[in-house]
Parts: structure tokens; C-alpha cells; sequence
């Protein structure tokens, strides 16, 4: 088998948290969330990690990182901006950011032949994702399927207020049907777990599982996306703030009998960072996860 690519969405420029978490420093010995995700991969088969970034902040982000595994595995840096677009396509020019992440993964087309993953770089998935992931395109005998990771929703959830997760169904061979962007979802007294929907109090189980970003595809994305952002561009290009999600896409492919999409189970317990309050409670995680051996207290 090829070896599969791990595709990391990098691009964002940490506005609510006011500063570039990807590389805000978590671990002992200043290690990012980033650098966690790039060991798991390693360890669990990846052969190759791509970085999506900002052209703004290129030359910074790639003498932070250099030196660390390019020893251990091939890297590649791509840049998002919001004038890569198909040929013909037009925007309003008052536009400011980028187009969302079906789009980010796009720029990486040129540098992308093989099987890979996506995730998001400030988000910790947990050492047995990457085996889980690499499993999958291990057993496939066709790139007729994608797949996502999903994670129970109460292995996801904060003690410190509520989130918004991308809630999955699927069918009763992991299948996924669709995917809903369900928007505060969080604990009530008796530590049920609720949202509110069109004025209605909407009871999810624990186990439930939800999306946080983290799939596999084939280097076939690349085309079905470039079509779709083109139609997309067309309908929608003229807004200032629309965006071009992956579950969109995949959505769309899902609707048309184009591609299957198995729901990977992973009973790891994902944390991220989106604000600075949240970094403590990170950096408290993973020397836990150093203390029972999971990862050496200096990753490289």
C-alpha cells in the first residue's frame, strides 16, 4: 500500500484565541498541538504531512517547525488564498477571507497523489485516530469510499460551556446519511445533553457520534471539489462571508450515490483550543497522557 498523506488545516488566524495557536506551545518541552498529531501519524504509517497555511505567515510557521521531523517524514507547505479559484470563476472584491476548509483542502491538489487525511491543526485526536484512519485505506480494495472519524459527542463536550459539533447520522452499517451542524449543544443540570432547535430543547445521547473534521478521502476530492466550487462560486461567490465547508461536498456526494462514507468508530477523547482559557486545561491533558506512557515526555 501507499503510504497515506496527513493534510493539515492551518490556515486560520486565531482571531478568538488572539494569536496563531498552531504554534503556541502546549507540551514540556514547547511542543504544539500540531506536533501530536504529526507523531501519531508518524507512528500509526503516514508518509508524507502537508501543511495548508496563510502566505502571511509562511516563512515564520516553516523556521518554527524545521528541524523537528523533516528527518522522519516528507513535508510540503501550500498556501490558501482567496483568489485561488478555478479559472473563470469571479468574487466580490470586497471580500476578506478565505473560502472554508472543502476549499483548503483543494490548494493541496498539485502536491497530493495519494491516499490522505484531513484535520484541523489545533485539535488533539488521539493516538488511535491515526491507526483507525490508517486501517481504513490499509483494508480498502478501491477508492469507491471516504470515511470519517467520529467521535462519541460526550468524549467532545466542555464543562465550561457549550459547542457546536457537526452531529452524524448513519445507517445501520456505519454508513454516514448526513451530517447536521447542531449549535450549542451542552450539559443541563442532571447532565443530559441538549441543544435548542427552532425554539425546541433537542436531547442527544452520550454516545452520539459527531464530526470534528477528520476524514479520508482519495486524490479523486480533488475533482468532484473543483466542480462543486465552481458551481459554488457562481451561486454564492458574490457574498462576503459564504463558505465552502467539507461536509458540503461530501454531502452532495453522499445525495448522488457518487461516494460512500464509512463512519470510522474511535473511543479516544478529542480537546482543542479555541480560546486562552482553554490552554491550561490542554496543557493539564497532555502531561497526563506523559505520566501513563503515552507519549515520551520529549516527542523528537
Amino acid at each position: 500500500m501507499t503510504k497515506p498523506t496527513l493534510l493539515i488545516l492551518a490556515a486560520g488566524m486565531g482571531s478568538r484565541y488572539g494569536g496563531l495557536k498552531q504554534m503556541d506551545e502546549f507540551g514540556p518541552n514547547g511542543e504544539t498541538i500540531l506536533d501530536y498529531s504529526i507523531y501519531d501519524a508518524i507512528q500509526a504509517g503516514f508518509g508524507k504531512i502537508v501543511f495548508v497555511i496563510r502566505e502571511s505567515f509562511k516563512e515564520d510557521f516553516k523556521k518554527f517547525f524545521a528541524n523537528k521531523f523533516e528527518d522522519k517524514v516528507k513535508v510540503e507547505y501550500v498556501t490558501q488564498d482567496i483568489s485561488d479559484i478555478p479559472q473563470g470563476c469571479k468574487y466580490t472584491p470586497e471580500r476578506e477571507k478565505p473560502w472554508g476548509t472543502a476549499h483548503a483542502v483543494l490548494v493541496a491538489k498539485n502536491v497530493i497523489n495519494e491516499p490522505f487525511a484531513v484535520i484541523n491543526a489545533d485539535d488533539f485526536y488521539g493516538k488511535d485516530s491515526y491507526r483507525v484512519l490508517f486501517d481504513f485505506f490499509n483494508k480498502a480494495d478501491s477508492d469507491s469510499k471516504y470515511a470519517l472519524v467520529g467521535y462519541e459527542l460526550e468524549k467532545t463536550l466542555s464543562d465550561h460551556g457549550t459547542v457546536n459539533r457537526g452531529v452524524c447520522t448513519t445507517d445501520e452499517n456505519n454508513q454516514l446519511k448526513n451530517i447536521e451542524e447542531c449549535i450549542k449543544i451542552g450539559y443541563e443540570s442532571d447532565r443530559k445533553i441538549a441543544f435548542i432547535k427552532e425554539g425546541k430543547k433537542i436531547f442527544l445521547e452520550p454516545n452520539t457520534p459527531v464530526s470534528m473534521n477528520m476524514w479520508a478521502f482519495y486524490p479523486d476530492y480533488f475533482n468532484y471539489c473543483e466542480e462543486m466550487f465552481t458551481s459554488f462560486l457562481k451561486e454564492r461567490g458574490q457574498e462576503l462571508k459564504s463558505e465552502f465547508f467539507i461536509p458540503l461536498l461530501v454531502d452532495e456526494l453522499i445525495n448522488s450515490n457518487t461516494k460512500s462514507v464509512d463512519v470510522l468508530h474511535c473511543g479516544e477523547e478529542w480537546f482543542g483550543v479555541t480560546y486562552k482559557e482553554d490552554k491550561p486545561i490542554v496543557i493539564a491533558k497532555l502531561n497526563k497522557l506523559i505520566e501513563s506512557g503515552i507519549y515520551p515526555e520529549k516527542l523528537w
